[in-house]
């Protein structure tokens, strides 16, 4: 396994564009994508997006892991699929989350 090409950091939407700001305007980092609900950042080698969900009450953070074949992997990590956040649409891998419920996409480098 090794790290991806993303972090998320989900953010309730009473907080979102305060969120973005900060980090545009005070952290100074550049904005590489924006989408309605999502503003992707320039982050070293890897994408920091803020990404608006108005269901949530609560920020959480989502990382990226590679694996050549996630199934192995997630089978080797012991943790529960968790295929439910957020549809996959277009990759080869499985959401899952570690023991602090910090959710992980671990997934085939496309």
């Amino acid at each position: 396994m090794e790290p991806g090409k993303n972090i998320a950091i989900k953010v309730p939407l009473y907080r979102w564009d305060e969120t973005v700001a900060f980090y545009r305007d005070k952290v100074g980092l550049k904005v590489t994508r924006e989408l309605e609900n999502s503003t992707g950042f320039s982050f070293g080698s890897m994408t920091l997006w803020i990404d608006r969900v108005p269901h949530q009450s609560q920020t959480d953070v989502w990382i990226e892991l590679f694996d050549d074949a996630p199934e192995t992997a997630l089978a080797a990590l012991g943790t529960p699929r968790r295929d439910e956040l957020e549809p996959l649409d277009g990759v080869t891998g499985h959401w899952t989350c570690d023991p602090a419920g910090t959710v992980i996409l671990l997934r085939k480098n496309a």
